[in-house]
Formats: structure tokens, C-alpha cells, sequence
């Protein structure tokens, strides 16, 4: 099968999705090509039959703002008619949904089918603002195939939009043979993180790590605001991956709180398994989250996670079982069930044993049969 996939290139959910998914295709022989205005952060290209589109803005004086959606659908057109694609598969609705659906009237309606993923924000924020809700709902409506990463999101969709067309619910996914903890990176080190290359965790320090675009919605501030009151009680270090439009508030926040010998920004980082093997616990609490794949992979790596109650993270994390999930503006709890968990050997040993069983019910050889098989539904019908 010849499949197109559109995605927001930058550290992010549906990105991650998106280039994570394109890459399990091609291993199982599909030709699969990106179509972006840069290359996905994950994306490896080293498979012969993964091929990457730029899509090239133009840079006009007229334009006060680059019309990308129109060069996106420009693009897309030229990627279908070229390589005979059987379907394109765009993340997030706006704008993908929208020049999707331009693309398509483009070549001509009988020659290619498009499925939309809706990931959460695109549905929460963007899609809901008043500017954007009805080219949003129209997309959507108009799509061949429509997934959502939760019964959550799903739900929510058909409360905020009405659709009038059938959802699929397909879980976000984990390859759990790559996600695997790696417990040699704990032994024969006077650092327990000298092996990942961070050389300022002490051996008896507890880990709490975090992966985050550091948006609003995050709620980083309370992780910072919890960990405080965690070293009043237990020597320990917060590791923040990632980068944001937030993150100079969580430094001046954590400057304040006298944490800076505690805390530590790492920026964007590639590869998370070494971080998430020297992990004790991961925090997620964010406002809402539709799915949270970055809980998925700490579950896979046999960390506890500390989350938020709200949206389609308790689909992904059972309360009580392999973490906790809390009101994520109750600083109090989030600390105090973080302490709970790290100041319990046998607890956080066997919600770590829980985390790994529970990330393989979300195993890619799970997940992506479900998309293949919606492809071909979609495209039959």
C-alpha cells in the first residue's frame, strides 16, 4: 500500500504518533511518505521505503502571513498524482484536515481517500475557537475515515462538533520491545546517572522526570510546585525534557524556590529510555490530556506514573494499580501520592511490575493491525 501521512514535525504528541506509526508501516512493506514543512523529530529514514515531501512556503510581500495550508494542499496533490498513493492519513485537523480535503477535490474526488486522527488540542483549542470551529467541523465531516486516540476524545468531539459521521477509537501506541527498562544503567556506578550523562543524580537520589512541550496545559509549574515539598521528605531530583513557551516561568519558578541544585532542564532529548530507566516516578498532570503516550512509554519502562484524573489518561493509567491520578491543582496530593509511591519499595515495585504488563496491552504489534485494517475498510467502502 502506498500511504501518506501528514503531521506537525515538532516534539509533540500527534508528531511523535505520526512518524512512530509511519515507521511501523514501512516495516511491514508499505511505502510510506511524509508530507511536512519539516522532517518528523523522530523520523528515521534509514528504511528505503520511507520518503519525506517539503513542503516549500512562499515568501511574498503580499502575504502578511505564509499561506501554508495552500501550499500544503498544493504538495499533497503533487504526492498523490506522483506516487500512486492509495490513502493519506493527516494528525491534527487544523490544517491538515482542510487541505486534505482541498488536495482531494484537486485530483479529483475517485482517486484518494483521507483519514483524519484527532489528537486532543487540535479539537480542545484550535478546532473549538470560534474562527476555526466550522472549517474544523467541515474537515472532519468531510473526512473518508476519522480516528480518535481515546473514548475520551471521541466522546468530546461528538459533544463539541455534533459529527455526523462514525468515529474510530484507535489507541496511540508503543513499541514495548524498544520501550524496556534498562536496569544495567542503575549498577556499578558511584552516579546513578552517569551512564545517560547525567552526572548530577547521586546514587541515592529518588528520580522524578517529566516530557513535555511546556504549553499551558502542562501545568509544569505544579510539578515544580509538588517536588517541592517532596525534598522536604526525601532526597530527590526532577528531570524536565523538552522545550516550550513555558519553560522560562518554571525556571524563574524553580530559581524561586531555591530547587535550581535540584531540578534539571534538559532540553529536547531523542532518545528517553535511558532517562526513563533511571526513573523512579513520572508526573503528568496536566490540565487534560486526550491519550498521554509520554505516560505510555514510562509505563513500558516500568515506571509508576503521577497523573491527571481528567480526559484520556485513565484509559492509559489505572488509578491505583500503576500510579496515582489526582486533581492536577491539588499541589498537596500530587506530592503526598508521589511520596507515597517513592517511600514504598514494594509499592513502587510492584506499580512498576503493573506499568510494563499494562504499556503491552498498547504494543504496536497490537495497535497497527487496527490501522491497517481501518485503511482497507475505509477504502472499500
Amino acid at each position: 500500500m502506498n500511504i501518506g501521512i501528514v503531521c506537525y514535525p515538532s516534539y509533540g504528541g500527534s508528531g511523535a504518533v505520526a512518524a512512530d506509526l509511519g515507521l511501523e508501516l514501512a516495516k511491514r512493506g508499505h511505502n510510506v511518505h511524509f508530507i511536512s514543512y519539516g522532517v518528523p523529530f523522530r523520523l528515521n529514514k534509514e528504511l528505503k521505503n520511507i520518503f519525506f515531501h517539503m513542503v516549500e512556503v512562499m515568501d511574498y510581500p503580499l502575504f502578511k502571513y505564509p499561506p501554508y495550508t495552500l501550499s500544503l494542499s498544493v504538495k499533497m496533490s503533487e504526492v498523490i498524482e506522483s506516487f500512486n498513493l492509495d490513502i493519506i492519513h493527516v494528525h491534527y485537523a487544523m490544517p491538515h484536515a482542510a487541505s486534505a480535503y482541498l488536495a482531494k477535490k484537486i485530483v479529483g474526488e475517485n482517486k484518494i481517500k483521507y483519514i483524519t486522527t484527532l489528537h486532543g488540542t487540535d479539537i480542545t483549542l484550535v478546532g473549538n475557537h470560534a474562527s476555526f470551529f466550522k472549517i474544523t467541523k467541515f474537515s472532519i465531516e468531510n473526512s473518508d475515515g476519522i480516528t480518535c486516540v481515546s473514548r475520551y476524545l471521541k466522546d468530546l468531539t461528538d459533544k463539541i462538533f455534533n459529527i455526523n459521521k462514525d468515529m474510530r477509537v484507535i489507541y496511540n501506541f508503543i513499541d514495548t520491545e524498544r520501550y524496556t527498562r534498562d536496569n544495567r544503567l542503575n549498577k556499578d556506578a558511584d552516579s546513578k546517572g552517569i551512564h545517560c550523562g547525567f552526572n548530577f543524580i547521586d546514587r541515592d537520589d529518588m528520580v522524578i522526570s517529566h516530557i513535555s512541550n511546556f504549553r499551558p496545559v502542562k501545568k509544569v509549574q505544579n510539578i515544580i510546585k509538588a517536588f517541592c515539598k517532596i525534598t522536604r521528605s526525601i532526597k530527590a531530583k526532577l528531570i524536565l525534557i523538552g522545550d516550550g513557551p513555558e519553560i522560562k516561568k518554571c525556571r524563574i519558578l524553580t530559581e524561586k524556590l531555591n530547587l535550581s541544585d535540584k531540578v534539571f532542564f534538559i532540553g529536547i532529548l531523542d532518545d528517553i529510555i535511558p532517562l526513563l530507566s533511571i526513573s523512579d516516578l513520572y508526573m503528568l498532570p496536566s490540565k487534560n490530556e486526550s491519550f498521554g503516550l509520554s505516560a505510555l512509554e514510562a509505563l513500558s519502562c516500568s515506571v509508576p506514573v503521577v497523573g491527571t484524573k481528567f480526559g484520556g489518561l485513565p484509559e492509559v493509567v489505572v488509578d491505583g494499580v500503576c500510579g496515582y491520578l489526582v486533581d492536577p491543582d491539588d499541589v498537596e496530593l500530587l506530592a503526598s501520592s508521589a511520596l507515597r509511591i517513592l517511600c514504598d519499595k514494594d509499592l513502587k515495585d510492584k506499580m512498576g511490575f503493573e506499568a510494563r504488563k499494562r504499556a503491552k496491552l498498547f504494543d504496536s504489534s497490537i495497535i497497527i493491525p487496527q490501522f491497517l485494517n481501518y485503511y482497507n475498510y475505509v477504502l472499500k467502502n
